[in-house]
């Protein structure tokens, strides 16, 4: 099931993830199984987390964007270029405190 942000968290996590560098990077191959394995462990440690797509073509780009957090099962909190940030909360140790909706 795919986490579900209200605006006001959307806010929040934008603000969070504004000094964050980009973690991982999807390259020429595109999405794999074991990039979507690195994403999701980046997200179960870090839970917020910014990742560049390298994709030329402004659609394929939002594909490779929608696909990855379709398969992780995170909520795309904001995509710039080729930057995209995502979320979700961890299993074992939350680690960010969402304001209520």
């Amino acid at each position: 099931m795919q986490t579900v942000l209200t605006a006001a968290q959307t806010r929040f996590l934008r603000g969070q993830a504004h000094d964050l560098k980009a973690m991982l990077q999807v390259g020429g191959k595109g999405v794999t199984e074991s990039l979507i394995a690195e994403v999701a462990l980046a997200l179960e440690h870090h839970e917020l987390i910014k990742i560049k797509v390298a994709a030329e073509d402004r659609d394929a780009r939002d594909a490779m964007i929608d696909d990855i957090a379709l398969r992780t099962e995170a909520a795309l909190v904001q995509r710039i270029g080729h930057t995209a940030i995502l979320y979700k909360p961890s299993q074992d140790r939350r680690q960010i405190v969402l304001p209520r909706a």
